[in-house]
């Protein structure tokens, strides 16, 4: 079992930057690939980012590559969503997720673990 905790989110003017990050516990946090998903209002939840357990292969949604970056600090057992020049279609709530490989983190249909979600708002 991984218990993923996410936190970082908020209000933020179009143009500015937040930082969402994703602690987790339970099994060795190093053993899986992570990745970030979002839904907005309405939609279906969609892949944002995913990075490999090394970090050495990260995947992105074309609606946010070159604005967003993920990491992850092993030691920290943290992962993080680094979101720049947002949009206010960038508003949703923000799923930290945890799967075996992040190529397959690109579907939801990888996710082994899912977070409870963190809310992001960007206003106009």
């Amino acid at each position: 079992q991984v218990l993923l905790v996410e936190s970082g989110g908020g209000l933020v003017q179009a143009g500015g930057s937040l930082r969402v990050s994703c602690a987790t516990s339970g099994r060795t946090f190093s053993f899986y690939a992570m990745g970030w998903f979002r839904q907005a209002p309405g939609k279906e939840r969609e892949f944002v980012a995913a990075i490999s357990t090394s970090g050495g292969t990260t995947y992105y949604a074309d609606s946010v590559k070159g604005r967003f970056t993920i990491s992850r600090d092993n030691a920290r057992d943290t992962v993080y969503l680094q979101m720049n020049s947002l949009k206010p279609e960038d508003t949703a709530v923000y799923y930290c997720a945890a799967g075996a490989s992040a190529a397959n983190l690109r579907s939801s249909s990888g996710v082994g673990y899912w977070g409870q979600g963190t809310q992001v708002t960007v206003s106009s």
